[in-house]
């Protein structure tokens, strides 16, 4: 199956739905440096560098999935909150995709914030849009007056394609991410398919990793950590675990532990040791402040972001039991948004940083490629046997 990456970043999404089965038709990314990295990773003559208003669809065929993350500065918890009323809102070009292409499928990833009661009429706007993408709007009519029209269309007459369409915030950490990384994702299917999508099920939980270090204690012997470097027990802790054992009794909950930073960077030597891993780069001047604290070794990552300058002073950090603070090197950031090591981020370490904190970390991506790519062999599996029955004499 045959999959257009748009606002393709560095391709974490599109890596993922490589691992998942799909063969990428195009990106379509304007960042030069992005580009660089889906140039070195990706066939380099599918890589489009531009404006995706200046993208041609109508040289590709056969896409059964249109894939990406539209720029999410508009809806960002931390940037100005503008919305459709902001340049940068790229879902209008989105949906010229899916008019244009018709694909069986589509997956979009933005931030949290794109739930924001004050952004729920445009949030809105955006599912009737993905719904109804031959929906046009009146001539001189603006987004309002359109959703208003689209609110309606049961009573109009629309002919067009549409699509059943699914979003979840999705925590990626409970996908098996060492990252406690929120993002909303949205998937369409269309409608005479009569593809039935629900989003994967959860596989690892913060119940589990709990259990495993305050009660069988496996975590820490798995990792062989003493006693005098494990995280304390604090009051707090002391309740949600008697908690815990109320809850699941002797057997510990049946998800996976939500995977750690100690988890992912395992194997990874220091950063200042001898080495020979290129991006694996010390950087000095790490430090804590309100608010910057860093992520602890032992608990998942804080989201890695991306920030107006490339890296934000202490969200990026790792976070040692003895209070040590130091910045990730890319290839840890890689790890914690589950790029494989071989995978290559171009452009400095700030740029590096940007590009990776922009991702959709790989594993989320594949997991939801993997279902949707289930839903649709069965789709075609079924087509083909339908279509070998009508041939028969």
């Amino acid at each position: 199956m045959k999959s257009l990456e748009i606002f393709s970043g560095a391709g974490g999404l599109a890596k993922g739905l490589e691992l998942a089965g799909f063969q990428h038709s195009a990106f379509v990314e304007f960042n030069k440096h992005a580009c660089a990295s889906l140039n070195e990773n990706f066939d380099a003559e599918k890589v489009f560098f531009g404006d995706i208003k200046d993208f041609d669809f109508s040289t590709l065929a056969g896409v059964d999935i249109v894939a990406g993350g539209p720029p999410c500065q508009p809806f960002s918890l931390g940037g100005k909150h503008k919305a459709d009323q902001d340049s940068r809102d790229m879902f209008p070009y989105a949906i010229r995709a899916i008019e244009q292409l018709t694909p069986k499928a589509f997956v979009f990833e933005n931030v949290k914030g794109l739930l924001r009661e004050s952004f729920a009429d445009y949030f809105e706007y955006i599912i009737l849009r993905l719904t109804y993408p031959g929906f046009a709007a009146k001539p001189n009519a603006d987004w309002k007056e359109h959703l208003s029209d689209l609110r309606s269309i049961g009573q109009l007459s629309y002919a067009g394609t549409k699509y059943d369409v699914s979003f979840k915030l999705v925590n990626a950490a409970n996908y098996g991410v060492p990252q406690t990384r929120e993002r909303v994702v949205i998937v369409g299917t269309r409608s005479d398919l009569c593809v039935s999508w629900s989003f994967p099920a959860e596989t690892h939980s913060e119940d589990r990793l709990l259990w495993e270090m305050y009660v069988s204690g496996e975590y820490w012997k798995r990792h062989h950590v003493p006693e005098s470097e494990r995280a304390p027990m604090t009051e707090l802790l002391k309740e949600k675990i008697v908690r815990l054992k109320g809850k699941y009794g002797m057997f510990a909950p049946e998800q996976l532990p939500w995977r750690t930073v100690r988890d992912a960077l395992q194997g990874i030597p220091a950063p200042e040791a001898q080495h020979g891993i290129g991006d694996h780069v010390y950087h000095d001047g790490a430090r804590t402040y309100p608010g910057h604290t860093g992520s602890d070794i032992d608990w998942p990552a804080k989201t890695i972001k991306a920030g107006g300058h490339g890296v934000p002073g202490g969200e990026n950090m790792i976070r040692y039991s003895d209070g040590r603070v130091r910045y990730f090197t890319v290839c840890e950031a890689k790890r914690i948004q589950t790029f494989p090591d071989s995978f290559v981020i171009k452009g400095a370490w700030g740029e590096a940083m940007r590009q990776i904190g922009n991702a959709v970390p790989v594993l989320l991506g594949e997991t939801i490629g993997r279902a949707l790519a289930a839903k649709l062999g069965m789709l075609n599996a079924s087509f083909d046997m339908k279509q070998s029955y009508r041939a028969r004499p």
